[in-house]
């Protein structure tokens, strides 16, 4: 079974699956077989992020680059996906999903691709290591040091490593010891005599203590990993004994742990305790290397309450591919992506320093991340704000933000500055609670108003609030975007937002607040902005189902949207039924997709296209020809069931018609792209496009990046400041 590959299906349903079978009968658009398996999908978008490592047109550092990343993905895809749908079998759940697989059957399937992946990875990453060594960054055994780096590495682990060593007996006097997620741990057998009792230990290999996974020997780039040292040092650990084996392996466990808001009083500490659940939680995947006996493989799985059948996984190459992110950080600029300085936005290079001035001017301000820079333009935004003596209040939502904030630092130092500043943050943003924690309490002893939102419904949305007293009065001005105030992901992920002063919009923002702050009257009276989970959904299938009627009527209907997923199944209905009636349809949806496109009768006149880059594609766009009145919206919605009725999200509309120009650029540099786009088919698998002799070679964001850097360069402003450096140095 390939990625893409759906649970298999009989002769008769593969037959009745034809053009000519489709356009002849009434379809029933609740059919399981028209959508695609969501865990599926998403491990074929990891597919085709691996094939970029294998891409020889990527630079050879950033190909290491994506072979991490899809080790990272598959960790937490066993964390969350099969945390969950192991918790279903558990519990006895027999409801299937709507493209009609089980819990255990989509476990099963999930299992055989995943194995794919790890045998590609395993022949990707030695491919990788070859084309390394040819350009002098080697890996290196411990057999292949020389007797000196053999001294330097044993003065290495006796120094920098032993201390940090606690080896753990597994016999009938020493309990099996407790596997914390994600560790990478030795299993070692050693004896006093040769034919004597033989003893096994456990050693769990320290992470996050200041040394490096890959350890580097000498002063050039040869590196040996931290494991391999330790399983050469053990008579350090265990003098005079005889080692006899030692082998890696490594534990996931599930990371499905919130508990219901209404079971706890503190919602804070209902979070921490979650935390807590999720160290110990049941093991979804044991990963063991290549070498370890049978024997001990299932001693481990006894030992650790999981099926050796089912759930042991050998691991080819290195546990915990993740790690490779410290190659990929190697300072070998010629094998890195050309570096990409984000440009300034040229409506905010003003002459008027005060950003707030310019906003009331410009009126809407259109970002588009990692082009132009989130510090000259979000950052800006909040750092204006926390010192302008004429703003008064500062709201914010927060999801994600990164270990050394300046965004935090700004909202600290506005409230010590007496503004009156509220922050709602989701302490339930996965994997990023305990930040989040930290940083609510830091907030909280600054003086800062801190909510955790609404219980029941994460706080999903991007919106940045400011109240300022103007010259005429109070003013407001608001940011909405589609990603996180995260200064490290604004760099890394391609992202859209909106700086604005329309007067509707941040009246619609008010009152966003006031529900989030209180949690009360969900139903408010929202004028622009679409709101999950009580507007959003409904206004999306409303405005599907006007382009039918438009199309109907004579006026082509055509629908475009860009979002991370798409598995909303009403959504996913709606769009069939626009394609029946004979609306375009075209979707960039970056993993999941349920939807099925190209099938006669159903979705022939959709395409789906993935785009997979240097950048994480993270931005949603909905598109609406709407009989030529067109209508374009960004936020921070996927097209899920989760994003759509389990959310607070915001989407906003763009209705400047600059701006529109700048939203449609977008969308048909990323349509019409032959280097970064796979093409969907119907059975779910992905073709990529290949420029021809004459096309454009770029890749998306190459070409984004360049049309960035030319609005820069062509604003008058722009062009006045390089005059007056050129000019200064002619003076000089």
């Amino acid at each position: 079974m390939t990625s893409n590959d759906q649970p298999k299906k009989t002769a008769a349903e593969a037959a009745a699956q034809t053009p000519e079978a489709v356009s002849t009968r009434i379809l029933d658009l609740d059919n399981h077989e028209w959508y695609l398996n969501r865990e599926l999908t998403w491990l074929a978008f990891n597919k085709r992020v691996l094939n970029e490592g294998r891409d020889p047109r990527v630079p050879l550092l950033e190909r290491v680059f994506f072979v991490a990343v899809v080790g990272s993905n598959l960790d937490e895809f066993f964390m969350k996906r099969i945390g969950g749908l192991k918790q279903q079998v558990g519990a006895g759940v027999k409801k299937a999903t709507v493209d009609g697989m089980l819990p255990q059957e989509q476990i099963d399937a999930c299992y055989a691709v995943a194995q794919e992946l790890l045998i590609e990875q395993r022949v990707l990453e030695k491919e990788l290591r070859a084309l390394l060594t040819k350009e002098g960054i080697r890996f290196c055994v411990y057999s292949d040091l020389t007797a000196a780096q053999k001294r330097e590495m044993a003065a290495y682990f006796k120094k920098e490593i032993y201390p940090l060593l606690t080896p753990q007996g597994i016999d009938p006097a020493h309990p099996f010891p407790f596997i914390s997620n994600l560790s990478l741990n030795l299993l070692t057998a050693v004896s006093e005599e040769a034919d004597s009792q033989v003893y096994l230990n456990r050693i769990k290999i320290p992470t996050g203590v200041g040394v490096p996974r890959f350890i580097k020997v000498g002063g050039k780039h040869l590196y040996i990993t931290f494991e391999e040292v330790i399983a050469n040092n053990l008579a350090e650990l265990f003098p005079g004994m005889i080692v006899h084996s030692h082998s890696v392996f490594r534990v996931t466990r599930n990371a499905i742990t919130e508990r219901m808001g209404e079971q706890a009083n503190d919602l804070l500490a209902m979070i921490e305790s979650a935390l807590r659940d999720r160290k110990f939680a049941d093991i979804v995947r044991l990963q063991v290397a290549g070498e370890m006996s049978p024997v001990h493989r299932g001693m481990l799985a006894a030992e650790l309450g999981i099926s050796e059948k089912d759930d042991v996984f050998e691991a080819p190459g290195i546990l915990a591919k993740r790690d490779l992110m410290e190659i990929w950080k190697i300072d070998r600029q010629d094998l890195h992506y050309p570096i990409h300085q984000p440009c300034d936005h040229p409506q905010l290079i003003a002459e008027d320093p005060n950003i707030f001035h310019v906003l009331r001017h410009q009126k809407n301000v259109l970002l588009q991340h990692p082009y132009e820079s989130f510090d000259s333009s979000v950052e800006r935004f909040l750092k204006e704000a926390s010192t302008d003596p004429k703003v008064l209040v500062i709201k914010m939502t927060l999801y994600r933000t990164g270990s050394e904030s300046r965004i935090i630092r700004y909202l600290i130092d506005a409230a010590q500055n007496g503004k009156q500043v509220a922050v709602v943050v989701e302490l339930m943003a996965r994997f990023d609670e305990s930040a989040n924690i930290k940083w609510a309490e830091a907030m909280e002893e600054a003086g800062i108003h801190v909510t955790y939102g609404v219980i029941g419904l994460k706080t999903h949305s991007k919106v940045t609030f400011v109240v300022r007293r103007d010259y005429n009065g109070l003013q407001r001005y608001a940011h909405i975007g589609t990603g996180n105030y995260h200064a490290g992901t604004a760099r890394q992920y391609s992202d859209i937002g909106l700086l604005t002063c329309d007067p509707v919009i941040c009246n619609d923002i008010t009152e966003l607040f006031n529900y989030l702050t209180t949690g009360y009257a969900p139903v408010r009276k929202y004028q622009k902005i679409l709101p999950s989970p009580n507007m959003l959904k409904k206004a999306l299938l409303k405005k599907i189902d006007r382009e039918i009627e438009l199309h109907a009527s004579g006026k082509a209907g055509h629908i475009q949207f860009k979002s991370n997923a798409l598995e909303d199944k009403d959504i996913t209905k709606a769009l069939y039924r626009a394609s029946q009636a004979g609306v375009k349809v075209d979707l960039i949806i970056r993993d999941s997709c349920r939807l099925r496109p190209g099938i006669t009768g159903l979705s022939e006149n959709i395409s789906v296209v993935s785009i997979v880059g240097r950048f994480l594609e993270h931005s949603r766009i909905f598109y609406f020809k709407n009989g030529g009145d067109e209508e374009y919206f960004i936020g921070s919605a996927d097209l899920m069931k989760r994003n759509l009725e389990a959310r607070v999200e915001v989407v906003v509309p763009i209705e400047d018609k600059n701006l529109h120009l700048r939203l449609r650029e977008i969308l048909d540099v990323q349509l019409t792209n032959k280097r970064s786009v796979w093409e969907m088919q119907s059975d779910g698998s992905y073709v990529q496009r290949r420029p021809k002799a004459g096309d454009d070679q770029r890749t998306v964001q190459e070409i984004l990046i360049d049309l960035a850097e030319k609005r820069l360069a062509a604003s008058p402003l722009a062009k006045k400041k390089k005059n007056k450096k050129g000019g200064a140095r002619k003076r000089n």
